[in-house]
């Protein structure tokens, strides 16, 4: 009971735990909350949700949506399903958000992480004969109508041959080779090393190379 008294709390009422805590804290969350969202960092973004805030959820989604739908379009080939990734990968942030913590990975980087990860687990799931028209990517206008088909075909060959490699392999030379990361920067997606990303790279390279040998003809590619 003296233990509780000078903890500031009474047995069967009064203070209750942590109250000072909260107390203190109440100042910094009502400053936030005059922030004007697009101010805020993507950290504070979630964070806001979290609290129940939803325009931020907006505001978020405005910022990561976008990009998150990129990335699965180049790795998937097929705009519907790279839709349903980007959806599923915001969705997973959602969730997240009541557990994110200070000094977590940049939200971009685990948004980044978690649609690298679902589109390797949908192409290891989905049947190989996806219809070239899926490809979302805007055509070259340059670009005859041959060379727009040898182009969605070359694209989608190469999502089916990143379902064949490894996953880690596969993540690493997507992230390098379809969205133009650093290696520094795919260390911090994927958690590795600068070293682990350029062996990943490599044996994901040589992999892939194996895997559409036989289809260099098809693809419009030189025997040499």
């Amino acid at each position: 009971m003296a233990t509780a008294a000078k903890a500031g709390m009474t047995v069967g009422g009064g203070h209750k735990p942590f109250a000072r805590c909260r107390a203190a804290i109440e100042p910094i969350r009502l400053v936030l909350m005059t922030v004007p969202l697009t101010d805020m960092t993507d950290a504070d973004l979630l964070r806001a949700y979290a609290d129940g805030t939803m325009a931020a959820a907006e505001e978020l989604a405005q910022r990561l949506l976008p990009g998150a739908l990129a990335q699965a379009t180049r790795m998937l080939a097929d705009r519907a399903a790279a839709e349903d990734v980007a959806q599923d990968a915001m969705m997973r942030l959602w969730r997240q958000a009541p557990a994110w913590r200070e000094g977590e990975a940049q939200v971009s980087t685990w948004l980044y992480r978690v649609v690298s990860n679902l589109c390797i687990d949908f192409i290891r799931k989905r049947k190989r004969n996806v219809p070239l028209d899926a490809v979302a990517d805007p055509p070259d206008p340059g670009e005859s109508a041959a060379d727009q088909m040898q182009t969605n075909a070359r694209m989608t060959a190469l999502s089916e041959a990143l379902g064949q490699l490894p996953e880690r392999q596969a993540q690493a030379v997507a992230l390098r080779h379809l969205e133009g990361l650093s290696n520094p920067e795919i260390a911090e997606i994927m958690d590795i090393s600068v070293r682990s990303v350029e062996s990943l790279t490599a044996r994901g390279k040589r992999a892939l190379a194996a895997v559409l040998a036989g289809r260099k003809a098809e693809l419009g590619y030189d025997d040499a």
